[in-house]
């Protein structure tokens, strides 16, 4: 009796859920096309997963199991099997769901100037709520600023030094290891650090991915765009002054390279009548995506119509990103999302804000860690504290 009880629990029983862990694949030398992919599954199931070292893609538990699959080269077929027992679905439908997860997967990693951050086709939840880990570290790598650059809102105060080449390699150390997969360089001038290229090329050997916030005319410079292109850089936000026509012509070399660009224009008593002319001007050069804020609070108005007129023009908006400590900045009103009602500059802020601390982290030069770059309010250091310790401060902020 007890063996025919036994046969039948195992017959029951569902596989046993993915095994907790980071998972790899790199396709062969003689694939047609080469690639890599990253998994990362959590405790609950949930998994973060690398495409090309430039694309991130969250997904829930299902989809998860489908990754897993794909990097383990599990025959179709089993698949099916195995999904069809755990969610009670036939095995004709998991195999057509696997597939249709394995076409999407193939398509981003045959698509050039890809977003950073993607979500498939499945449902999922909130994932400021879930995640174990941050997903991106904003690393103002230094607030040191270009010739001619007042600094006068750099918190310059709050640092007495900055981490030097094998000090961050240490902090980008942790943050892979505790499951964070995106880092994005921003300063003060990122670009006025001799290090940034091998910053950037440290985190490709990991296959993270990586940005860089930049106002600098450096990009003018040919060689320059060819290091970062070839040092592994998955995207970039370009922060113009758009009176000064030598970022228009940064953009007009930059926007074509395949190379997810953003471009931030922040909001002046000075540029604000001909805001719709730069926005204008920047759609018809075809950048990724575009930020925007003000460099005051009585230009809420006028923020929330280059917004409208965003939407208009078909310009996809990106809000939560930190930009360098310059002359007209940091953020103080930082655009939302499309589907969120926004009544005022607090209502920004307040949205803004909602994966400060538990979506991403912000580094100071000396390794400090904050929730966002807006929020002073150290959870850790990054050379002196666990990385499990700073993200469990800044779930509870």
């Amino acid at each position: 009796m007890t063996s025919i009880r036994e046969s039948l629990r195992r017959m029951i029983k569902p596989p046993d859920p993915i095994p907790t862990g980071n998972y790899a694949y790199l396709a062969p030398p003689d694939a047609e096309l080469p690639y890599r992919l990253h998994l990362r599954v959590n405790d609950k199931g949930l998994g973060t997963m690398i495409v090309n070292a430039s694309t991130i893609l969250h997904l829930n538990q299902t989809a998860t199991e489908y990754a897993y699959h794909l990097i383990q080269q599990t025959p179709a077929e089993e698949i099916a099997h195995q999904v069809s027992r755990r969610y009670r679905v036939s095995a004709e439908q998991s195999l057509a769901d696997f597939q249709e997860f394995a076409r999407q997967i193939e398509t981003l990693i045959t698509t050039p100037d890809l977003d950073p951050v993607a979500y498939l086709g499945f449902e999922r939840s909130e994932p400021y709520r879930e995640a174990d880990a941050p997903y991106r570290m904003d690393i103002a790598i230094t607030y040191q600023l270009p010739d001619g650059v007042e600094g006068v809102y750099a918190p310059h105060d709050r640092v007495v030094r900055e981490l030097d080449s094998s000090e961050w390699k240490a902090a980008i150390d942790k943050a892979w290891n505790a499951g964070i997969p995106h880092i994005v360089f921003t300063g003060g001038e990122p670009l006025e650090r001799s290090d940034l290229m091998e910053l950037l090329h440290y985190c490709e050997n990991y296959g993270m991915v990586t940005g860089i916030i930049t106002g600098s005319l450096q990009l003018k410079e040919e060689q320059l765009i060819q290091d970062l292109l070839l040092s592994g850089l998955d995207h970039l936000m370009v922060v113009i002054n758009p009176e000064e026509k030598q970022y228009w012509s940064i953009l007009e070399k930059i926007l074509p390279l395949d190379l997810f660009t953003a471009v931030h224009i922040t909001l002046t008593p000075g540029n604000v009548s001909a805001i719709q002319n730069h926005l204008q001007r920047l759609a018809e050069n075809h950048p990724n995506a575009i930020s925007l804020s003000a460099s005051q609070p009585d230009l809420f108005d006028e923020l929330q119509a280059a917004r409208e007129y965003c939407a208009t023009l078909g310009l996809e908006l990106v809000w939560e990103l930190p930009v360098p400590y310059m002359h007209l900045n940091p953020i103080t009103l930082e655009i939302a999302t499309e589907n969120e009602q926004i009544n005022s500059p607090g209502d920004i802020r307040d949205k803004t804000l909602t994966g400060a601390g538990k979506a991403w982290l912000y580094v100071e030069p000396d390794g400090d860690v904050l929730p966002d770059q807006s929020i002073n309010q150290v959870l850790g250091n990054v050379l002196t504290d666990s990385m499990e310790t700073i993200i469990q401060a800044g779930k509870i902020i």
